[in-house]
């Protein structure tokens, strides 16, 4: 024997306007027995028409004391009534108010869209067309709200038959259906309105579960031998179930509840369905497949609809506050979104609860027919919904997604929002923790203000699910960071290598170098090839500079930098400089009894002996030289071997005056003052000291063509003797012949020495040789700097450590008790 199942349609039963209209209803009688209770003045309930059209539901509300009236009138002052989900017009409202009723509006949200789509049409000056029945309480309701003005037809028929084209022709039109209307005859309409050249606006004002209950029976009657339509014989969209039902399926029957069902007739056919129009409650679906199902027991069949029966129980139970539902979307507002939840209760997600990017809306979002999952806030509103939110549920989706992190140690994006006085407030998408001040980097932080908006890498050091607190660190990430740094440049960077840093802090015997994550130390005798005192002489901090890197030590992670190994080594390149006879630029670095050191150029020092500073004698060097003064001096020798330069100053003390004052005249005269008797006056002073430029044997033409100059110059000033100045050259020309000869007896050991007075400690000598005559100086000054480079590092290294050390511990005591405070709920600050 074949056997006989049983289908149910989707969507059956009642829709989320009827669910609501009831929910409400059962409310208001629950005060109203509380109020009984504690003998307050008994108010009665009414409502507005027939709550719904199932005469089952109305005889059951009607036992329980809630009575039907037809107008406001019928109620007394305090008496509550209740507005059905067909809803009412605006004049209802304002007699109600004025009659001093209590007004419960449970006027379905799909209906009410379409009163205010409707006022808005009609205050912008439009005609209104509604398509749906004209006697439709809800059709009655809509119309309330243009003044009664509207056009109504319930088909393409009436509207063709109507004759008022003409009307619509002279203004806009709008059009809105009835929530339960067909599809097919709204855009049969719609057409119509096309085809004549109707200048209009719609608004698709179908309920979606009306479109979804009336496809789902139209192919489920496709599949069956026969189909039972479930519903009140005055439900608009119970009579629209059949009709379609009837149009795919010859054996349809309709029925309001068990006793409407010719179960003897259905007992013939093998495959049955059954849907329930919008006004079915839940128990009368039940009684009419459990007695289907009673015969089918009867014939010994199996019974198919026992899944289904339980479907039904499960969905007259509620979800608790917290779960997880999904549910497919009914309808869209500016404001909220019904979700269909299989409950008897659907879902209303507001807009606040919705996790909306920035600008977006509602409908921008979500679109009928949408599945979408959210979690139970709250079971019951006044409104008889389930409130559901899903910025709850992503946030417990983010506090999974930061429990992982801390489980693999995975980076992720904080921002951070707030400074407090133990550290900062960030957040990761809807989750706000705690980041310790040290954590915020990996240097010292006072003030966490800067980080404010920033949006860091951070990794996960705390998380606690159930107080709902987290803990991030910046720092940890940075010092991965950094470790990968350090070794791509112990991978990467080679002794020998000229490579690019930036100069971060001095020392007093260097300054360290960033080259790309590791500080590299430039020791203060790798920055010149001259003496300096400090590296700020020559370095700024931030600068970026070439160096070379010298040495490197993997084990203790140091690396030594040069800079002047970046540039040639002046004696290498001296012929190339200077030569015998030159007249160079130097600076006086230091005053000695027997003479002065000048400093031609970073590296290039040269001596000028006393006997060579002046013309005439003088007791002490330091009566005609200064440190630091600048001069113009001779080259008189040049030793590459023992790396000496022999310089006067006396073949040349004229000639530097005598450009400093020309200089200076120079400018003045840039300025429009005519100012040449200064250099005249310095002319005429130096005249009788005599010819201080003189042919030698060295540097025959430098002195020839510097005696030249010098004629010229004297002839521009007017002191020109030619006499004179032959006699007074002659006589010094024999005294530094002299005084050359006491100078070359000073560097040669083996000659009478001059005698020099010790010198002191702290002065080394520039010119200091080995017994075969070999210059230790620089081996020396190398030594020097040397010692003195460790001892510094050393000392630098141990102070280092020891505030390194007081400072971790000290940071790691705040961070513990801010974590602690932050992790108990308490204030950080």
């Amino acid at each position: 024997m074949k056997n006989r199942e049983i289908f149910i349609s989707a969507n059956s039963g009642f829709c989320f306007g009827v669910k609501r209209a009831m929910d409400k209803t059962m409310e208001q009688l629950d005060k109203v027995r509380a109020k009984e209770d504690s003998k307050d003045e008994e108010k009665r309930i009414f409502t507005l028409g027939p709550l719904i059209h199932n005469q089952t539901v109305i005889d059951d509300l009607k036992a329980k004391g809630i009575e039907i009236i037809n107008s406001p009138e019928e109620a007394s002052e305090g008496d509550t009534v209740i507005v059905r989900s067909h809803g009412q017009g605006e004049e209802f409202y304002r007699q109600a108010e004025k009659l001093g009723l209590n007004i419960v509006d449970a006027t379905c949200p799909f209906v009410g869209r379409i009163h205010d789509l409707v006022r808005k049409a009609y205050d912008q000056g439009k005609i209104v067309l509604i398509v749906g029945a004209a006697d439709h309480p809800e059709v009655v309701g809509i119309n309330g709200w243009c003044n009664g003005e509207a056009i109504i037809v319930n088909s393409r028929h009436e509207l063709e038959e109507s004759n008022i084209f003409e009307k619509l022709k002279e203004k806009k039109c709008f059009v809105v259906c009835q929530t339960t209307l067909k599809v097919g005859t709204y855009r049969e309409v719609l057409d119509l309105l096309s085809e004549t050249g109707i200048d209009f606006e719609t608004e698709n004002t179908i309920c979606n579960a009306t479109t979804l209950r009336q496809e789902s029976c139209r192919e489920l009657a496709k599949k069956m031998d026969a189909m039972v339509i479930l519903g009140g014989v005055n439900s608009s969209n119970s009579r629209k179930l059949y009709e379609i039902a009837l149009e795919y399926c010859e054996n349809s029957y309709f029925a309001e509840n068990i006793h409407d069902l010719p179960l003897q007739e259905l007992a013939k056919y093998y495959k049955i369905g059954v849907a329930a129009g919008a006004s079915t409650p839940e128990t009368v679906i039940k009684e009419v497949i459990a007695n289907m199902t009673d015969k089918q027991l009867e014939n010994n069949v199996q019974n198919p609809m026992e899944d289904f029966m339980d479907e039904i129980e499960s969905s007259l139970k509620l979800p608790k506050n917290g779960d997880i539902v999904e549910g497919q979307v009914h309808m869209v507002t500016d404001d909220e979104v019904i979700v269909n939840l299989g409950f008897k209760k659907d879902g209303i997600l507001k807009k606040e609860e919705a996790s909306l990017s920035e600008g977006e809306t509602l409908k921008d979002k979500f679109k009928e027919g949408d599945e979408i999952q959210a979690i139970v806030n709250q079971t019951g509103d006044d409104d008889g919904g389930i409130l559901l939110s899903q910025k709850g549920l992503a946030i417990i989706e983010h506090w999974n997604e930061l429990a992982e992190a801390y489980e693999k140690k995975d980076i992720i994006t904080v921002k951070v929002t707030k400074a407090i006085a133990s550290g900062a407030i960030a957040e990761y998408k809807d989750i706000t923790g705690f980041i310790p001040m040290s954590q915020l980097s990996s240097k010292y932080i006072e003030n966490a203000e800067e980080f404010v908006g920033q949006e860091l890498e951070a990794r996960v050091i705390r998380c606690d699910l159930k107080k709902q607190r987290a803990i991030f660190s910046r720092k940890s990430v940075l010092r991965e960071e950094r470790k990968k740094q350090i070794e791509a440049i112990w991978k990467n960077i080679h002794e020998g290598d000229i490579i690019e840093g930036k100069v971060m802090r001095f020392t007093d015997f260097g300054a360290f170098v960033d080259i790309g994550g590791l500080d590299g130390l430039l020791h203060i005798s790798e920055i010149s090839w001259g003496k300096l005192k400090h590296p700020k002489e020559v370095l700024a901090l931030g600068e970026t500079i070439n160096v070379k890197v010298l040495a490197m030590n993997e084990e203790t992670g140091r690396i030594s930098l040069g800079l002047k190994q970046t540039t040639p080594e002046p004696w290498s390149v001296i012929d190339d400089k200077i030569r015998e006879g030159d007249i160079v630029k130097g600076k006086v670095v230091q005053i000695k009894d027997y003479g002065a050191f000048v400093e031609i150029e970073a590296g290039l020092d040269g001596l000028v002996h006393i006997s060579e500073i002046s013309r005439q004698r003088i007791a002490h060097t330091s009566d005609v030289l200064k440190v630091g003064q600048i001069v113009y001096a001779k080259v008189i020798a040049i030793d590459t071997e023992k790396r000496r330069i022999s310089l006067s100053l006396k073949d040349t003390m004229d000639y530097s005056e005598l450009q400093n004052a020309q200089q200076d005249s120079d400018a003045m005269d840039a300025e429009g003052n005519e100012n040449v008797s200064d250099a005249e006056a310095k002319v005429s002073e130096n005249e009788g000291e005599g010819e201080y430029y003189f042919k030698t044997d060295s540097a025959p033409d430098q002195d020839s063509e510097l005696a030249k100059d010098k004629e010229d110059m004297l002839e521009a000033a007017g002191k020109k003797d030619a006499g004179d100045e032959l006699a007074e050259t002659t006589v010094e020309t024999d005294r530094v012949a002299g005084a050359r000869e006491a100078v070359e007896g000073h560097y040669d050991s083996n000659a009478e020495k001059v005698e020099e007075p010790e010198q002191e400690e702290e002065d080394q000598d520039y010119y200091l040789e080995d017994s075969e005559g070999k210059p230790l100086d620089h081996e020396l000054a190398k030594d020097a700097d040397k010692s003195a480079k460790e001892a510094g590092e050393s000392d630098e290294a141990a102070d280092e450590i020891a505030k390194a050390t007081a400072d971790r511990d000290e940071k790691a005591d705040k961070d513990k008790l801010a974590c602690d405070a932050y992790l108990q709920n308490a204030e950080c600050e």
